[in-house]
């Protein structure tokens, strides 16, 4: 079964025709980074950098709460969190609209480890010297079997709170390792 028979694909709005405005009444989008997708994925807000805006009156796409989205630049995916909701997704980026068949956490967790995906991804990155995945390539998806939505919804929630685990422990290991440089510091100065 194809991608597409259980998801709706939405490329995200071209950035270099997106119009700049001075307009009072234009609005003001932030645009959904990298950085964004991967804080997403873990659950954990990364250190704050200001995210690239833009005023404008023309249509664009953006993000909801709960949205799905694949990065054609990583190859990942990941769930919107609320603290990107509203914001503008580019061309590097693909919104996926699931069905009823297919539970949200279940499509990250086969987009981002299932090894069948993987290959097909790989088979059409062969000699490519950019390494950018395409919207081609996500609709041409072919899904292994799925299971039934329960065991879905079970896969996809323990993928993404073990992703989350995984990142707090990292987190944690980043900080005790700077702690106890500071205190080398501390101990070679005095």
């Amino acid at each position: 079964m194809k991608i597409t028979d259980l998801v709706t694909l939405t490329a995200g709005s071209p950035q270099f025709r997106i119009k700049e405005s001075t307009l009072q009444e234009a609005s003001i989008y932030k645009f959904y980074s990298q950085t964004d997708l991967e804080s997403d994925l873990t659950g954990i807000k990364t250190e704050e950098q200001e995210s690239k805006r833009i005023k404008t009156l023309d249509k664009v796409t953006t993000l909801n709460n709960g949205d799905i989205i694949f990065s054609l630049i990583s190859g990942s995916a990941s769930i919107v969190n609320q603290n990107h909701e509203g914001y503008l997704f580019t061309q590097n980026y693909v919104l996926l609209d699931t069905n009823e068949n297919i539970d949200p956490g279940f499509l990250v967790y086969l987009l981002n480890e299932d090894r069948l995906i993987e290959r097909q991804f790989r088979m059409g990155l062969q000699g490519s010297m950019v390494l950018k995945y395409t919207v081609k390539q996500l609709r041409e998806l072919k899904l292994p079997n799925l299971p039934a939505i329960e065991k879905q919804h079970i896969i996809g929630s323990i993928y993404l709170k073990q992703l989350r685990l995984q990142a707090l422990h990292e987190r944690r290991a980043r900080n005790e390792m700077t702690l106890r440089l500071s205190k080398l510091q501390g101990a070679y100065h005095a």
